[in-house]
């Protein structure tokens, strides 16, 4: 909303501001709502302001040394300019008036747009009190309880120590940490002035192993938003155990035979191919380019009454847990398939004005370079109604995806992944493990196929990148059964 004309622009030179330079408080409104104001005074229909300060480690230890430290400290700010539903963004690491002004110009003019002439009445745009989620839950104390460097080295050197030990024909071992603080500010012409804080950790091993002629590598990764202490907690003792059995099992398995097999995908990092052949379709960015075979399916069956699903940014301490999102919009959560029927899209603010679904609080950015762009947040297949043993006893040959690797997915939703970890099934028990399996399939047929969840849902952190980016994000699922999926193999 625009309140009584304030300031001409002949005066903007002459402004004075004092905002604080360490934080993003309510400091900032006065210049943000002027430039705001100059920006709808030039004719742009809307101006959003993101601004950034971010402070990273990440560490790594390979074997018995640490052989990286890598610290990153950026703060920058980007404008976004619509007119119609046409727009631009610029980015600048100059937060001063002066900086933040250019940007503004720049992204104006890109659209045809210019600034005022000097005698033109400027309107304030009236921004809300601050919504501050940093404050509101002493998000501010975080960064100094963090682990310190020294720490970090000590915590991976012991669990590479731990790899070792419980590991048999290790060739190599890593551990690797990283910790990424993040304060950002937004403020809109439609009045939004938000701020937040998110502190992102994650850990995880990698190992390999090999015998003669055979090979596994297998790697574990914990995540965490909100807890200063995770590293602290973290039990690497428990995690080097798990890595070691995984890579002893497969050291020594059979190549899978290629074929169509029904499958049974375990809980946790097993909801990754829902994320991609799936969750990717669901989002504006793909309505937006008419590359979704669901765009015109809202309301319509699209999976197996079996399948309910959501995207939300509110499940304490996920990955991708968000207090409000990229634009400022408050975190919420998304039904997207409801026992087969798809209910909702994943939309941000521009999504939202070129497609027409609502605004979902999903409009997500890897940093201040980026736009906004309509993406996932904790992302999974909800419990269903069968126990892990009905789901087994239902397949009398089949495979058991337990850990599922990297993969590619098409515009449209054809995807391949591998399996870093699988068992034949034989006769609803669980027999020899196997190697070099493949999943190969297209999202909208295997929807169908997915005819049995069970109750044990588990999420797992991921790293997803598309338009805007890479971003923090949580996948999962309960143990799910695919009643037909091909296998490449040997």
């Amino acid at each position: 909303m625009l309140t009584s004309t304030l300031l001409i622009s002949q005066q903007l030179p002459t402004l004075q501001y004092s905002s604080t330079p360490e934080r993003f408080d309510d400091t900032w409104e006065a210049p943000l709502s002027t430039l705001l104001g100059l920006g709808r005074a030039a004719g742009a229909d809307f101006i959003e302001f993101f601004l950034e300060r971010v402070n990273y480690i990440g560490c790594l230890a390979e074997e018995d040394a640490i052989t990286s430290i890598t610290p990153r400290l950026s703060t920058g700010a980007g404008v976004r300019v619509f007119r119609g539903k046409a727009d631009c963004y610029v980015s600048t690491n100059d937060l001063s008036f002066a900086g933040l002004k250019a940007a503004l110009e720049k992204g104006l003019s890109i659209l045809g747009l210019q600034l005022p002439a000097p005698n033109a009445f400027i309107p304030e745009i009236n921004l809300e009190l601050l919504r501050d989620y940093a404050t509101k839950r002493g998000k501010d104390a975080w960064l100094p309880l963090c682990s310190s460097i020294q720490e970090m080295g000590e915590i991976l050197l012991y669990g590479t120590d731990q790899l070792q030990q419980k590991t048999s024909h290790v060739q190599s071992r890593r551990a690797s940490y990283f910790r990424d603080w993040q304060e950002v500010l937004v403020a809109a012409s439609d009045g939004t002035f938000a701020r937040d804080i998110r502190l992102t950790q994650s850990v995880g091993f990698n190992v390999l192993c090999a015998d003669g002629s055979h090979r596994s590598s297998i790697g574990e990764r914990a995540g965490n938003t909100s807890d200063p202490n995770f590293l602290k907690t973290w039990d690497y003792e428990e995690s080097a155990e798990k890595v070691a059995e995984s890579a002893g099992k497969m050291l020594y398995a059979d190549y899978v035979e290629s074929g169509t097999y029904p499958i049974i995908m375990a809980n946790h990092f097993g909801g990754v191919i829902f994320h991609e052949a799936c969750g990717h379709l669901l989002e504006t960015t793909q309505i937006e380019r008419n590359t979704s075979p669901f765009a015109d399916k809202k309301g319509e069956k699209i999976a197996h009454e079996s399948l309910t699903a959501w995207d939300e940014g509110r499940t304490e301490n996920a990955f991708g847990t968000i207090d409000m999102d990229d634009e400022g919009m408050p975190a919420q959560r998304t039904l997207l398939i409801e026992k087969g029927v798809l209910k909702n899209f994943l939309a941000d603010r521009a999504g939202s004005w070129r497609t027409g679904h609502p605004r979902t609080g999903s409009g997500r950015r890897q940093s201040f370079t980026f736009a906004a762009a309509s993406r996932m947040r904790n992302t999974y297949i909800a419990p269903g109604d069968y126990s892990v043993d009905d789901v087994f006893a239902s397949v009398d040959k089949g495979i058991y995806c337990k850990k599922m690797g990297g993969g590619s997915v098409g515009a449209t939703g054809q995807f391949n992944f591998g399996v870093d970890e699988a068992y034949l099934i034989e006769n609803g028990k669980i027999s020899k493990p196997l190697k070099g399996a493949i999943l190969i399939g297209e999202a909208k047929e295997i929807m169908n196929k997915i005819s049995m969840c069970s109750q044990d849902i588990s999420l797992a952190p991921g790293f997803c990148g598309s338009i805007s980016g890479s971003i923090y994000t949580t996948v999962g699922q309960p143990h799910i059964k695919v009643d037909s999926i091909t296998v490449g193999g040997r």
